[in-house]
């Protein structure tokens, strides 16, 4: 089997969805994060698809090979909601996996709120439901805080090529460390052309990501979710009631963003998700899906074939 590659017409811009498989034993979607694309999802696309599923990733719009708005500064979470039912509509799916990390995490939670019967269910690494989005604890230099000031992000992206940056930003993304730049220093300075990459991340993977940047740049993805966040990301208080699993790499940074330990940690996830499953990777990073793709498959089959579509 192969990954294949399309367009569809979705709210006035064409997204590209890549899909493998068929859909025995129904339909998996893998929403990516920043500074990611559908190649992200490389590894658990063929698992899931050898295991029966129908695999489908698409790239957000603005980011990828899908088009950029017009209006990028106007981005809005509920813009990938109907982004999200727009392409199940168009692919005659009527209820779905949703399998998501980092900002993508959001909308599908939203989604499983807003849609719960088209949702079979939630796998989510390293995002908890409900997440505090209040970062006034942390420091000036702290990355969001930077990516949120607008210009400043884009003088400090416009100093590079676009494979600079996607390799400052997974080097960085990578740590266990929450990313932060002193005084007098941007967050691109953080590491330079001579750091390695991460030893699962290599050259070749850096250069389709770099080669899928070339299109839209970082415009968009400034704004989603950076600024979008300012605008309103916090999900509302209510629970979801599908079912969920949450794969949480401990030497992932976000674990350390305030009140995330205590939410996943404390109990208040299963407050608000009464169908949840949480599995720790003890090494896992920002990127568990491509660190250690052989186990965050098991743990996504294992969630799958737990849940059939049909029971």
């Amino acid at each position: 089997m192969e990954i294949e590659h399309s367009e569809l017409s979705i709210n006035g811009l064409n997204l590209h969805i890549a899909q493998i498989g068929k859909d025995e034993l129904g339909t998996v979607v893998f929403l990516h994060g920043f500074p990611e694309i559908w190649y992200s999802w490389r590894h658990q696309m063929i698992a899931v698809a050898k295991a029966g599923y129908k695999a489908i990733a698409p790239d957000w719009r603005g980011y990828g090979l899908s088009d950029q708005p017009q209006d990028p500064e106007n981005a809005s979470w509920e813009h990938l909601i109907s982004d999200l039912l727009g392409i199940l509509d168009a692919l005659s799916i009527p209820k779905v996996f949703l399998v998501a990390k980092d900002f993508g995490a959001l909308p599908a939670y939203l989604f499983a709120l807003n849609y719960p019967d088209r949702t079979c269910g939630v796998i989510c690494i390293g995002i908890p439901y409900p997440m505090s989005l209040n970062f006034d604890s942390l420091p000036e230099g702290f990355y969001i805080k930077r990516w949120q000031e607008i210009g400043r992000a884009e003088a400090d992206f416009g100093r590079f090529d676009v494979k600079r940056i996607v390799r400052t930003i997974y080097i960085l993304f990578s740590k266990s460390e929450i990313p932060i730049a002193p005084e007098g220093k941007e967050i691109i300075d953080l590491a330079d052309s001579s750091t390695p990459l991460p030893e699962w991340f290599t050259e070749q993977d850096l250069s389709a990501y770099a080669s899928l940047y070339q299109k839209n740049g970082f415009a968009y993805p400034l704004e989603m979710p950076y600024r979008a966040l300012v605008k309103g990301g916090n999900i509302p208080d209510a629970k979801i009631l599908v079912p969920v699993l949450l794969i949480q790499g401990e030497k992932d940074y976000v674990f350390k963003f305030p009140g995330v330990y205590e939410v996943i940690k404390g109990g208040i996830m299963q407050k608000y998700v009464p169908n949840l499953e949480i599995s720790y990777m003890p090494e896992g990073n920002h990127f568990a899906q491509e660190q250690f793709p052989d186990q965050v498959n098991q743990l996504i089959i294992g969630f799958l074939e737990g849940h059939p579509v049909n029971s």
